[in-house]
């Protein structure tokens, strides 16, 4: 199925900016005392997400992942790219792994399988491809596996144009909203209106990293993660809080910041991967964001100033950063590979 391709910067949050006044919204006080490893300010609170509404129950599509005590039970480990609504690239490229069968099942007994994120916008079935994840997640569970997934600064694109809409956010481009940077960056206006509070409830919940098999897993390429916290606990709890809460220029700011890249491409690169790796743990991260063509580019110095190489071919993941960083976008948006690995590589 050919995709599309998007122009984007560096920052594609702050592309967006409106005449509309924008309205200063007050921030939560700063709390004192936080935990080890919480951001200044932070204090960890409970699952009472402001992007769920309050009567949400949960039900059989929120199955809890079971995963094996035993270290020897569990299968091998697989990560997926990101894959932009292209729900039949990503059953073509699940299937050509055995991951799972010709109707779309759990295939893979106790494999581990790790999503990427960016499920949403480009392509032509986000919510499809939601639902085939939630599925998975169920139907690995119960065959003594895993199926999960981690949260891309698409996902939080999704649900702030959901929640704020048009409302105006404090950015240094100007007045923006999440409405008008989602529709920039491609989202599909029949994902949003198939978005539902069961598909809002489980991307809220979403992780932001983890780390398996020495893998440090994330979305983006980017040190913005250690803004959050000094753990992946802390860190995953910060972003879940800055949901929780609802304030849209905090949110607008996780957006922000999770949508920078290359932080690990040039000279630069390995130190911010070892940085990562320090403070988190594992020998090698593991990211999407960043299609492998604009990897390959050559440096364009300024923010939106890089060309992709479309003429690079990709064949598969992208190891760089000295060994240290592995890519995983293999710019299904843009003619490449939707692509499915096996680790470690």
């Amino acid at each position: 199925m050919p995709g599309t391709s998007y122009g984007w910067s560096q920052d594609p949050a702050e592309a967006v900016a409106h005449a509309a006044p924008m309205t200063p919204s007050a921030h939560p006080a700063d709390a004192v005392g936080a935990p080890p490893g919480y951001p200044a300010g932070h204090e960890p609170t409970m699952i009472d997400e402001q992007m769920m509404p309050p009567e949400y129950t949960p039900t059989q599509r929120d199955l809890p992942v079971v995963t094996a005590t035993d270290a020897q039970a569990l299968g091998p480990l697989y990560v997926v790219g990101d894959v932009h609504g292209y729900l039949d690239r990503l059953c073509e490229a699940l299937y050509a792994t055995g991951l799972i069968d010709s109707e779309g099942h759990w295939a893979a007994g106790n494999a581990r399988l790790w999503f990427l994120g960016d499920f949403t916008d480009r392509g032509p079935d986000g919510i499809g491809v939601i639902e085939l994840v939630m599925q998975l997640s169920a139907e690995a569970a119960a065959a003594g596996g895993y199926a999960r997934a981690l949260m891309g600064n698409h996902e939080l694109l999704l649900l702030g144009a959901h929640r704020f809409g048009d409302t105006p956010v404090n950015s240094a481009a100007g007045t923006a909203s999440f409405l008008a940077a989602w529709r920039l960056n491609g989202g599909q206006t029949s994902d949003m209106e198939r978005l539902q509070d069961h598909h809002v409830a489980w991307m809220s919940r979403l992780d932001a990293a983890a780390l398996t098999d020495g893998h440090l897993l994330l979305h983006s390429d980017t040190t913005a993660y250690l803004e959050y916290g000094t753990t992946i606990d802390a860190m995953n709890d910060a972003v879940t809080g800055i949901l929780q809460r609802g304030d849209a220029d905090e949110c607008w700011e996780l957006f922000r910041k999770f949508t920078r890249r290359f932080a690990f491409r040039g000279e630069s690169g390995p130190q911010a991967a070892r940085e990562l790796l320090d403070t988190y743990g594992g020998h090698r991260v593991v990211h999407g964001h960043s299609p492998i063509p604009y990897l390959l580019g050559e440096p364009g110095g300024e923010l939106g100033a890089e060309q992709p190489d479309r003429s690079a071919v990709v064949e598969g993941p992208h190891v760089y950063a000295e060994d240290l960083a592995v890519a995983m976008d293999g710019g299904v948006t843009m003619d490449g590979k939707l692509l499915v690995a096996q680790l470690p590589l």
